[in-house]
């Protein structure tokens, strides 16, 4: 059955909420920052939280959920999308704009023998006003669409080079406490062994709460796209099967923090849209990726690869 999206015609915005538990037990360890540790701060109303996952993270989890690493290729129901390739100067794939954090705009991409086609295609000029709807978002399309859902910053080619994130995504917990504990590194031969080298005894924090992922898919930016209906139905199934598909595969989040999905996720807005499961996702995307395809919009190949070579 092919998925409506009749109910989304109207709506700004799509959120979706998922409420998460720990796999087993009541334990887990949220994301970490440098010289700052855990993210805890005070909600409404005082309310102790803590941010599980942040949305840069996030955006790198929903793109690691539709690439199958083994064969170096998108998962089976996303074959054909448009993808930046990257190989050495021994034609040995290095990595690919799917799984590069800053997509095209990584240095192996955007220093690549071969990114001056897609520059070429974005035709940014120096101290010329980029129209992004009629020259960035076309090129993306056409060469990397994940990037249309999650952003881009091609500082690269131009500081004036972006777009914001279209799909975002965070997980935070309410009413958390510590659950401190600790260990020690055994150094069996020699425990008296000083700097880090023989016993070592140390601290770790975890946490309990509540845990609740956002998911916020901006509708009003895929139609300011101007990319035609069609675009605009494969860039929200697409949206809707990382989703999914990271509710459903992508929930082990770090070795003390393995998540499960606790009852349905829930649209919160519009109240009407009555979100498709993953399977019915997965069925309709081969279709509308070939409907785009044939329209033109992506590059020429029937894979949909363009191959850069990273030399240095």
């Amino acid at each position: 059955m092919p998925l409506d999206f009749t109910a989304l015609d109207k709506a700004q915005r799509l959120l979706i909420e998922a409420k998460l538990k720990p796999l087993q037990g009541t334990r887990f360890q949220p994301t970490g920052f440098p010289n700052l540790g855990a993210a805890t701060y005070q909600g409404p109303g005082g309310v102790d939280m803590l941010l599980v996952e942040s949305a840069q993270s996030m955006a790198n989890r929903l793109e690691a959920v539709c690439w199958d690493e083994v064969n170096d290729d998108w998962v089976e129901p996303l074959k054909g999308l448009p993808v930046v390739k990257v190989v050495d100067k021994g034609n040995k794939p290095l990595t690919n704009s799917v799984l590069e954090a800053h997509r095209i705009n990584s240095e192996y991409i955007a220093r690549a023998k071969g990114f001056d086609v897609i520059s070429n295609d974005i035709g940014f000029k120096k101290d010329h006003p980029l129209d992004v709807r009629k020259q960035l978002v076309p090129a993306l399309l056409k060469y990397d669409p994940n990037a249309l859902l999650h952003g881009v910053f091609l500082e690269e080619i131009g500081g004036v080079i972006r777009l914001p994130r279209t799909l975002s995504a965070f997980i935070e917990a309410k009413d958390v406490q510590v659950a401190a504990s600790g260990g020690v590194k055994i150094n069996r031969v020699e425990p008296t062994l000083k700097e880090g080298e023989g016993n070592v005894p140390y601290s770790r924090d975890e946490y309990t709460g509540e845990i609740t992922a956002y998911f916020n898919l901006d509708l009003a930016q895929i139609r300011a796209f101007g990319l035609g209906e069609n675009v605009e139905k494969l860039l929200i199934a697409l949206a809707l099967f990382k989703i999914q598909k990271f509710l459903d595969v992508g929930l082990r989040l770090r070795t003390a923090c393995d998540l499960a999905l606790e009852g349905d996720p829930i649209v919160t807005r519009p109240k009407d849209f009555t979100l498709p499961p993953l399977g019915q996702i997965a069925e309709t995307l081969p279709g509308l990726i070939k409907t785009v395809r044939d329209e033109g919009k992506f590059n020429g190949n029937a894979d949909g690869v363009t191959t850069v070579k990273y030399e240095k």
